[in-house]
């Protein structure tokens, strides 16, 4: 019976489904950061003036209605891929500077943040590989101010900009995904040129 599903889940199917699993990762994912924004908070008493978080610090083209479903979701992808770069760095930097210490609901709720992510990830890249049946392309991670301010607060909002980031980019990974209805579509195309080859080949 296993083996009869597997077999269904081809074409559109399976798009719709990994669409479908990437955008259900998402929304998990901007509760959670929620979350651990507000531990943060909590955590260095940051007061509202202080919590503006000015511009982005990921770097991708701009969005555009004249990009098709790949490139849509290649600037996703890459997007979600510097938020992963950044939010490693700031780990390591708070573990580094501040000390790792005890292990609490902060710490908790920032790893399992940072493996929700990597899950989306992997996601968004099965979709990718579907819109366009290549391999994921890996973006240029120079210019990410990875290495974080030395200055002791000024460090610590950095580690809160990259949080509200992964917010910020989660966010629109949920809303681009609700948008791209001609996914399937595409993905139907591609199925059927495909069998069209196999078959001229037999």
């Amino acid at each position: 019976m296993a083996d009869r599903r597997t077999r269904d889940m081809t074409g559109p199917d399976l798009s719709r489904t990994t669409a479908a699993r990437a955008t259900a990762v998402a929304e998990q994912l901007h509760h959670e950061c929620s979350m651990l924004l507000e531990l943060y908070r909590k955590k260095e008493n940051f007061t509202h003036a202080e919590m503006v978080a000015d511009g982005r610090l990921v770097s991708v083209p701009p969005p555009s209605s004249q990009l098709d479903t790949r490139d849509t979701l290649w600037r996703l992808h890459s997007a979600l891929l510097q938020c992963r770069s950044l939010l490693e760095r700031a780990i390591a930097k708070e573990e580094e500077e501040l000390g790792g210490g005890k292990k609490g609901d902060y710490e908790t709720q920032r790893k399992l943040v940072k493996d929700r992510l990597s899950l989306l990830l992997i996601n968004t890249g099965e979709l990718l590989r579907a819109a366009d049946g290549t391999v994921v392309l890996t973006p240029n991670l120079e210019g990410l101010e990875l290495d974080g301010p030395t200055n002791l607060f000024e460090l610590k909002l950095w580690v809160y900009r990259i949080f509200k980031e992964v917010d910020y980019w989660t966010k629109t990974t949920i809303t681009t995904l609700q948008g791209l209805p001609s996914l399937t579509a595409k993905e139907r195309v591609r199925t059927t040129r495909v069998r069209s080859m196999r078959s001229a080949r037999r």
